[in-house]
Order: structure tokens, then C-alpha cells, then sequence
């Protein structure tokens, strides 16, 4: 039997024409207008970053990332028994955004101008330092120019490593591996002599071994953590930024910041960074 495809290319049409049809998983429409309709979010974090994002052994996941994604979630109108939690690392969080397998990203993501190009940022919500983390007896590092010869471990996808080499000209031996926790077991176990990241990242990780290791302390690059979202999602972004600003306004920030860095000893900066602007 011969059919008419009249009714289907009007459909196909009125699809395309509302923003429904999806690519690569992902509807075309803002985080927002889903978070209405479905009352659900995926959320991408790390889950081996102590202090910002970590999967305990029952399976919940805590740090600072975490804390700032139900909060945003539920002014987005998302309680957080409704946000389903996905493992980002450095190397898949723009595609994770732009294969739609996530809605957001809070994952110690800072916004750089090639990020920007792939993603959308909302926030930021936090400004971190990139700074050195070596064992406590190693006296040798004291700044970037000392890890010239040594190996410094990082994990793919993130700029940390290239800062040193690449633009403060530093010639380390890098060694790259998945996550930052293995950078920390490299270092402890003698692969490695530093480790290079945001300093909120290392204060964590220290924390978890007290007199095992130490952060240098020579802060050099300003690491702005904001929101990944779906590329030229201005709605998403915008309202995102509406709740960091009340986040800060009320007090719940700071809050949140006294929970997770408080008993690292780590000096945190509580003031709510200059918004990136969603245009």
C-alpha cells in the first residue's frame, strides 16, 4: 500500500520547530524548562577529589561540588532525592554535556576560553589556585622552578600540567593518569615527586593523611570553577547564576565551605566571585 509522507514531514517539521527533537540524547530546550516538566537532573561530578567530590563505600557521594549542585538543583526545582549522580573526569566533561548523558557539571570545572567554545558556564561559584602537592620530608620543591627535572604527575583532560610546562616553561617529566587519587598513590608510593592542581583539590587530599604529604603554599593561577551546561543555554545559565547569588546572599556558601575546608586547615575564599555572564 502506498503511503503519503505529507503528515510526517509536518511532524517532523513541528519538531524541529519546538526544539523537541534531540541530538546525541539531548533535547534541544533550556536545563530549566526540563527541570519543570520532569522535576529531575543528571548531575556530573568527580568522585575522587576529597573535600569537593567524592563516592563513598554506601554509595552516596559528599564534598563541596556536591553540596552546591543540590542547592542549585533545588532552585531549579529539583529535590535532591531526584538528581541521579554520574562520574565526570577531566577527560569526558565536555563530551558527557554535549552527548546529553549529563544535564550539568559541578566537577572542579574551570572555565577557560577553548572550555568555552563546547560548553556553557554558569558561576562561577568558586575561585581556586593551582598549587603544589609533594611529601612531607621532600624539601626540594619549594616553587614551579623546582620541578624542572622531576616528574610531576596529572590527570588527562585537565590543564594543570601544561601550565607548568607550557606556559611558565618549567621542562617536569609528566606523567599522566585517569584520576587524581592515583596521582596521590603515585606520589606516596615514590613514581612521582609532585603533584600539581587546584589547591582546594590537594588541601583534600592531604587532609585524608595528615604528616604524609604538604601543599607548597605558592599559589599560581586562578582557577574559576563554574557550571557546565548544554553550549548557548542562556535560559539554564541565567538561572543558575540566580541561585549561586542567593547561595552567597544567605549565607548557605559560605556555610557549605566551612563544612568541607574547616577541618583541612585550608584558608578558603568565601566572597562570591565576579559572574562569567551568560551572553
Amino acid at each position: 500500500m502506498r503511503t503519503s509522507s505529507g503528515p510526517r514531514m509536518a511532524t517532523s517539521a513541528i519538531l524541529l520547530a519546538t526544539g523537541l527533537v534531540a541530538c546525541g540524547g539531548q533535547t534541544s530546550g533550556s536545563i530549566v524548562d526540563k527541570a519543570a516538566s520532569e522535576k529531575k537532573l543528571v548531575i556530573g561530578i568527580k568522585y575522587d577529589q576529597p573535600g569537593l567530590g567524592v563516592k563513598k563505600p554506601d554509595g552516596t557521594v559528599e564534598g563541596l561540588d556536591v553540596d552546591i549542585a543540590k542547592y542549585v538543583a533545588k532552585e531549579l526545582g529539583v529535590a535532591e532525592k531526584d538528581i541521579t549522580w554520574v562520574e565526570t573526569r577531566s577527560a569526558n566533561r565536555e563530551p558527557f554535556i554535549q552527548q546529553g548523558q549529563v544535564d550539568l557539571v559541578f566537577a572542579s570545572y574551570s572555565i577557560t576560553v577553548d572550555r568555552k567554545k563546547k560548553v556553557t558556564f554558569g558561576g562561577p561559584y568558586y575561585v581556586a589556585h593551582q598549587d603544589i602537592l609533594v611529601r612531607a620530608g621532600d624539601t626540594s620543591i619549594t616553587g614551579v622552578e623546582d620541578l624542572a627535572g622531576k616528574t610531576l604527575c596529572s590527570v588527562s583532560g585537565s590543564v594543570s600540567a601544561k601550565r607548568i610546562t607550557d606556559e611558565q616553561h618549567v621542562k617536569a617529566k609528566v606523567q599522566e593518569v585517569g584520576g587524581w587519587a592515583e596521582c596521590v598513590t603515585r606520589l606516596l608510593g615514590g613514581q612521582v615527586d609532585a603533584v600539581s592542581s587546584d589547591d582546594t583539590v590537594l588541601a583534600g587530599f592531604a587532609a585524608q593523611q595528615p604528616g604524609t604529604m604538604r601543599i607548597v603554599g605558592k599559589n599560581f593561577s586562578d582557577e574559576r570553577y563554574g557550571v557546565g551546561m548544554r553550549l548557548d543555554d542562556k535560559k539554564g545559565c541565567e538561572a543558575v547564576d540566580r541561585a549561586i547569588q542567593k547561595m552567597f546572599a544567605t549565607g548557605a556558601a559560605q556555610e557549605m565551605m566551612r563544612l568541607r575546608f574547616g577541618a583541612a586547615n585550608f584558608k578558603f575564599d568565601a566572597k562570591q566571585p565576579r559572574p562569567e555572564g551568560c551572553g
